[in-house]
């Protein structure tokens, strides 16, 4: 990975670890209707917050949460729940 590469990430991360951004970054990537895009965000999302952190707030083990947000991943609304939940988000539903 080269230096612009990694201030990308290291920005990306740190504009996430915000709660109205991340809100904002996951209300962007759901207007997509790309559940794979989605997915990723909340990978990239949790990877802010760190990901052992995010398990042991979410009361899920970490392979548990890995497998869930990785590329070929299917979590349960109630793991969305919970992960989200411990980022200080919440999912919410809202006219089309």
């Amino acid at each position: 990975m080269n230096a612009r590469d990694r201030s990308y990430d290291e920005s990306l991360n740190a504009a996430l670890l915000d709660p109205v951004e991340a809100s904002a970054f996951l209300d962007a990537v759901i207007e997509l209707d790309d559940p794979a895009a989605l997915l990723l965000a909340l990978r990239q999302v949790a990877n802010a917050h760190g990901m052992a952190d995010v398990a042991r707030r979410a009361e899920l083990g970490e392979k548990t949460l890995f497998k869930a947000l990785s590329e070929n991943g299917n979590p349960t609304l109630a793991t969305v729940h919970k992960v989200l939940h411990a980022m200080g988000l919440r999912l919410s539903v809202t006219p089309v």
